[in-house]
């Protein structure tokens, strides 16, 4: 019974600190997700800095569409928070369980985030699609969820599937340094425990946030290729005439998206928006880690009440 109520725990408080950092970043995100869905040469972009994505909201009296798309956006990440969190719980509690072991090495670590990781993708990849489209849209052109949805084909929800379950990789990297790191800081007080009931030990809010951030950002430099053409691959469908429709269904495949930045930015395109990314993940992961720590040990309590 431990077992599961811990696992719970851990999914509660990692959904509602997602739902919080989404709410409270979500318009650096939507910034940041138009910039990286552009692909041009530099002197023809029409976003050069991401700043320029806010002042074209702000000039167009469209401000609140920075919040396009907040809604399924919301619902994603604290499905996909709730499901993550509880598997990768379970999944290292199983393991420790199974080897007798006391803690768990880096490698089952990481094989525990990536299982959860696939889980979740394949049962919020729809939403996470739909969320994208209806960021990259038009400024006061964005559509709701089931006309999102609705306008293309089953498959066409999927779009991104193969990239996004290698990006599984994101998190496995960021929550296994981040455990690794917080198994050696709380190593003396988990020593300490004698009552197998009692609540886990908890980071404090600042240890949490700034393991959450090195974390974060170790992870999202190793992986944003892949990112940034994920963002294409779902981005919303462009109005750019000087595109051709062939080329338009080629960049909705990996290859594809790769030749693209490659062709029209180069070798530097691949990591183009890296700052904005790192910026914005990594206070999202951060907070995200920093509320989770702060909430688990009260939904624990709860549990047990």
């Amino acid at each position: 019974m431990q077992l599961d109520l811990e696992s719970l725990s851990e999914a509660t408080s990692g959904a509602i600190g997602s739902l919080v950092s989404t709410t409270v970043l979500y318009p650096l995100d939507t910034c940041k997700t138009k910039y990286q869905a552009e692909v041009q040469a530099h002197h023809q972009r029409k976003y050069r800095r991401i700043s320029d994505v806010l002042w074209e909201a702000i000039s167009k009296r469209q401000v609140l569409s920075l919040y396009q798309g907040l809604g399924t956006k919301n619902v994603q990440s604290f499905i996909s928070s709730f499901i993550y969190f509880y598997g990768y719980s379970y999944f290292k509690k199983l393991y420790l369980k199974k080897t007798g072991n006391k803690n768990i090495g880096t490698a089952a670590n990481l094989i525990a985030a990536t299982a959860s990781g696939v889980c979740t993708i394949l049962i919020t990849q729809p939403l996470d699609t739909a969320s994208s489209r209806m960021q990259t849209s038009e400024f006061g052109k964005s559509k709701g969820l089931w006309k999102t949805l609705s306008e293309g084909t089953w498959s066409e929800a999927f779009d991104g599937l193969a990239i996004s379950i290698l990006l599984t990789t994101n998190p496995s990297i960021q929550y296994t340094a981040f455990d690794q790191l917080k198994h050696r800081l709380l190593k003396g007080k988990m020593s300490k425990r004698t009552d197998a009931k009692s609540s886990p030990e908890s980071l404090s809010a600042f240890n949490a946030f700034m393991l959450g951030a090195v974390s974060k950002c170790a992870a999202t430099c190793l992986t944003y290729p892949a990112i940034r053409c994920k963002v294409m691959i779902q981005a919303a469908d462009s109005d750019d005439r000087k595109i051709s429709e062939a080329e338009k269904k080629a960049q909705k495949t990996i290859s594809g998206a790769l030749y693209t930045i490659w062709k029209r930015e180069g070798l530097l395109g691949f990591f183009n928006g890296l700052q904005a990314q790192i910026l914005k993940t990594v206070l999202s992961s951060a907070l995200l880690l920093m509320v989770k720590e702060k909430i688990t040990k009260s939904t624990w309590i709860l549990m047990l009440m």
